[in-house]
């Protein structure tokens, strides 16, 4: 290829023209895009950024162009476009498919070492749960012994500044059976990567919420990161693996429901069908594992429980995740939960489900737009006067209360299955 040659998509996992070329221009995703309510500029929208994807698809603009490699990625990939299109884009698809392209192509180009090197330390972390609780434990030695500066040293003063104290004890996924008294059916609880190291108190509730809620859960030990990770790093070779040791571990069980309490696995969970669509071993399994996952307020939502025993005096606020209201479209069944409990005044905000800014590594890889989001997520909590602040994602969680203590606003953040478990009557 001469210096001059414009590089345009090539091989597997491309845009496709029939989903770009789908959009109209008309716009309606703009005042949702949380970059482009920042910027106000038209290439930091959606409809900027399919039409940059088009001109590549097109070779009429580099794959590694300085200002397409920038869009990509800084894209949340939070899907609130996808929510109001008219013309039903598949956004996601696009600019997922578009980081593929850019890091398959990175890898044939210089420089490549720092690239491969950071490939190689996302596969590492976050195929093997040994080295992530190995992490973990030293974070947690670095928050109990003031140690945490040295983070910086390292390059992981971002992360230390973010991450919630370590608990004493970490959720190990075992194989544990949790049997519910008058079973209605066995579920399978999704541990993930970071839920069982930094929020093992989630994983404990959504075991007692399911079990009241009739469900035997079964916590696979042979299961593992979704891989959601993998797919918003351009790393979709690595997530088809996470995907299919998923699938296996839940085929063994022969559960009847896939559990998930963290929006953004279930998010990529339900979408291990358009994942492995073209594996002909693994396609029809993976759609039918698909159909059976469920996020926990969709499972409890739908299941008969009794009156909570306890009343929660507190006004608090639902913020929404984004890969549970836009990829999933779940906004309602948080809110009837929440409004179950007694005592519990629950202040909607301005602007719930514009994202935070944690989008799952996003606050690490582009901390300034990050950090604007994490203003003005703060900014619109403080308004509602809210002192509790619930969301259904461990990276919201994270995000909102790093910001909450930067602004020094007291409020606490928790998980909705822990304000129902609290309700309900907690470990007792």
């Amino acid at each position: 290829m001469s210096q001059h040659a414009i590089a345009g998509f090539n091989g597997p996992d491309q845009p496709q023209p029939s989903v770009y070329d789908t959009c109209i221009r008309c716009g309606l995703c703009l005042p949702s895009c949380p970059t482009y309510l920042e910027t106000m500029t038209e290439t930091s929208g959606p409809r900027g950024r399919i039409s940059l994807i088009k001109a590549v698809g097109e070779s009429r603009l580099d794959l590694l162009s300085p200002g397409f490699v920038e869009q990509m990625w800084q894209c949340l990939d939070c899907r609130a476009c996808e929510a109001v299109c008219p013309s039903g884009v598949r956004y996601g698809q696009l600019v997922e498919s578009a980081r593929t392209q850019i890091e398959r192509a990175r890898a044939t180009r210089e420089p490549e070492r720092r690239n491969a090197l950071a490939r190689s330390v996302l596969r590492r972390l976050f195929g093997d749960g040994g080295l992530l609780r190995a992490a973990a434990r030293i974070l947690r030695f670095a928050q109990r012994t003031r140690l945490i500066g040295l983070a910086r040293l390292f390059g992981a003063g971002d992360a230390a500044r973010l991450a919630p104290p370590v608990p004493n004890v970490f959720f190990v996924a075992r194989g544990q059976v949790i049997h519910a008294p008058r079973p209605a059916g066995l579920a399978f609880l999704h541990a993930g990567c970071i839920m069982p190291l930094l929020f093992a108190n989630v994983h404990e509730a959504t075991l007692r919420m399911l079990r009241r809620a009739g469900l035997s859960v079964i916590v696979p030990e042979d299961q593992g990161c979704c891989g959601a990770i993998a797919v918003h790093a351009g790393d979709v070779d690595f997530a088809r693996r996470l995907a299919k040791r998923n699938i296996a571990a839940f085929e063994r069980s022969d559960a009847d429901v896939y559990v998930v309490n963290a929006a953004g696995c279930g998010s990529t969970l339900k979408e291990y069908r358009e994942l492995l669509a073209h594996d002909g071993a693994w396609a029809g399994r993976a759609a039918r594992f698909a159909e059976r996952v469920r996020d926990i307020t969709e499972v409890l939502d739908a299941m008969e429980l009794g009156p909570p025993e306890r009343a929660i005096d507190a006004a608090v606020t639902y913020q929404d995740a984004c890969h549970l209201v836009h990829a999933q479209r779940i906004a309602a069944a948080p809110r009837r939960l929440l409004a179950r409990v007694p005592g519990l005044r629950l202040v909607e905000m301005e602007e719930s489900a514009v994202c935070c800014g944690s989008a799952g590594i996003y606050n690490l890889t582009q901390p300034e737009m990050a950090a604007r989001l994490q203003r003005r997520k703060v900014a619109a909590i403080r308004r509602t006067g809210a002192t509790v602040v619930a969301t259904a994602n461990p990276g919201c969680a994270m995000q909102v209360a790093a910001g909450l203590r930067d602004a020094g606003y007291a409020a606490t953040v928790k998980h909705v299955v822990e304000l129902l478990d609290d309700a309900f009557g907690g470990a007792s």
